[in-house]
């Protein structure tokens, strides 16, 4: 009892200064920081029918034989055998080698080696990786896990939703569900068919990226590109850098081009050349578009028409050009072509002014609007309305009504031959004129020659109901006419008042100069 009451006293004491010094303890003790979780990233084995281990055949391997199992990372990889390599944390699979990650991936092949340290997968021989409706068929992948990237590197097939694309080379990512496709890329599907050698593919869009010469087949349409977007479930086409779209004879070129398959609609932007090599013509502007399957064709902005069926070119600005075309699956087809608002055409034998203006291709009559002008040479024609009609591409006759005025500048550039009538006809014989004809209200100013020194012998001024003029070269050979009151006035004496007819106007401003100069537009002066 004298032993343990010391022993007893102790303990208390130690208990008592441990009590008074144990908050003081607490409160200056640092914590301990969490230990990171360790991530497990060895390569487990499940099953295996047989395992043993051959010092001659592979020291460094366990054998395993029959519905091999192994699990890694997430992933369950199956095979009918497999040398494991427990030392460096990786496997070869052979014969119906299956991997299978989360729901949506699996990757089948008959051999495969897997490095569980890098999460790396070399596939090869009859190779297939699923993703959902996504499937890559090849000979030779590696699938890197850690980065989502599969690889193939001697030739593959894609095959998403319909589409097909085959390649030298290629890389997928199962996350982003992006492709890279290399050499000799081919893309298809029932509605069209794509070549280039670098192609960019969402599968998750189904949108392919054409970074480089590409050409494109759907129906009867054709697309060179070298860089834009195609949406292969939606059949549209969004490019740039100058792409070409033909069809039928019919080409469409644009800074930035639009195409709907589906509908037949082409958009294009910004120099914008529209061409027609059948009919030898061309549209261009800023803006243009065209409907496949209803022939109508759209330009606005700097809008211009060009007719090259001849020697010499037609050039023709206006606001906006219009085309319809009628029966276009038939043998009777025909177009309308509208040019409406600032309406001014240049070519080196004509020149041409109005409103608005329709072309019709069935009579090939095109129809002038709202104070037309034409000239030719020294001569200018005006009118309430002109029609003019072709034949091959060539003047046949014109037709002007209401106001018909024809004026004539001669060499002085003072005096001019003037008739004006209520309606006008002129024919032509290979682009020169044969024959004019006035009706209704004829006046006619003339100034007759001398056919010695081609001097001004006076002027002739005559009233008549209609005035028919035969002409040969260029030069007026006969003249016809019914009852008719005249006066030549000798040069010296031509009253101020007779040199005019009534409504005379000389537009020479308003004429068009060159082909440049049918964007400007002038408009007439009060007079």
């Amino acid at each position: 009892m004298r032993r343990l009451l010391p022993l007893i006293l102790v303990a208390l004491a130690v208990a008592v200064v441990c009590a008074a010094t144990a908050p003081q303890q607490r409160k200056g003790r640092k914590r301990q920081p969490r230990r990171t979780k360790v991530e497990d990233k060895r390569v487990y084995l499940v099953h295996a029918d047989v395992l043993h281990y051959d010092e001659y055949k592979n020291r460094d391997a366990q054998i395993l034989n029959g519905h091999v199992h192994f699990t890694h990372a997430g992933a369950r990889l199956y095979c009918d055998s497999a040398y494991f390599y427990e030392q460096t944390n990786s496997f070869e699979a052979f014969g119906h080698v299956k991997m299978y990650q989360g729901d949506t991936l699996s990757l089948f092949s008959d051999y495969a080696f897997y490095d569980g340290n890098d999460q790396m997968a070399e596939a090869r021989n009859n190779v297939v990786l699923k993703n959902r409706k996504m499937t890559l068929y090849t000979d030779s992948l590696n699938f890197d896990r850690l980065y989502d990237n599969a690889y193939f590197f001697e030739g593959g097939k894609m095959v998403d939703q319909g589409t097909t694309l085959t390649s030298d080379w290629g890389e997928y990512n199962t996350k982003t569900k992006m492709a890279v496709f290399n050499y000799d890329v081919k893309m298809r599907n029932k509605k069209f068919y794509l070549t280039t050698d670098t192609l960019y593919y969402d599968t998750n869009l189904s949108m392919a990226h054409i970074v480089g010469p590409s050409d494109i087949t759907s129906g009867s349409s054709h697309i060179y590109s070298e860089q834009g977007y195609y949406d292969t479930k939606l059949e549209r086409a969004r490019l740039m850098n100058r792409s070409v779209l033909n069809n039928k004879g019919k080409q469409l070129i644009g800074d930035s081009v639009y195409y709907d398959s589906k509908s037949g609609l082409s958009k294009a932007f910004r120099n914008v050349i529209y061409t027609d090599s059948v009919n030898k013509n061309q549209l261009t502007g800023e803006y243009g578009e065209y409907h496949e399957e209803t022939g109508y064709a759209l330009f606005t902005d700097s809008a211009v028409a060009i007719d090259y069926s001849q020697k010499d070119s037609l050039f023709m600005h206006a606001d906006t050009f219009k085309v319809f075309t009628y029966n276009i699956n038939t043998d009777s087809v025909y177009r309308m072509i509208h040019a409406y608002n600032h309406v001014r055409a240049y070519r080196i034998d004509v020149q041409a002014v109005c409103d608005s203006l329709v072309y019709n291709s069935q009579d090939s009559c095109m129809t002038m609007y709202r104070d037309p002008m034409v000239w030719n040479m020294r001569q200018q024609l005006i009118g309430d309305k002109i029609l003019v009609f072709m034949k091959d591409s060539v003047i046949d006759h014109a037709h002007v009504t209401g106001d018909a005025f024809s004026i004539e500048q001669l060499p002085d550039s003072v005096n001019y031959n003037q008739i004006s009538s209520k309606e006008m006809f002129a024919f032509f014989e290979n682009g020169k004129m044969k024959q004019a004809q006035a009706k209704d209200n004829v006046l006619v100013i003339y100034f007759p020659e001398d056919e010695a020194d081609s001097t001004l012998i006076g002027l002739n001024y005559t009233e008549t109901s209609e005035l028919h003029i035969f002409m040969e070269n260029g030069k007026m050979q006969k003249i016809w006419m019914p009852k008719a009151e005249g006066t030549l006035y000798p040069m010296s004496q031509i009253p101020p008042d007779k040199k005019k007819l009534p409504g005379f106007a000389w537009y020479d401003y308003i004429r068009p100069i060159s082909k440049s100069d049918i964007f400007i537009w002038r408009p007439k002066k009060n007079e």
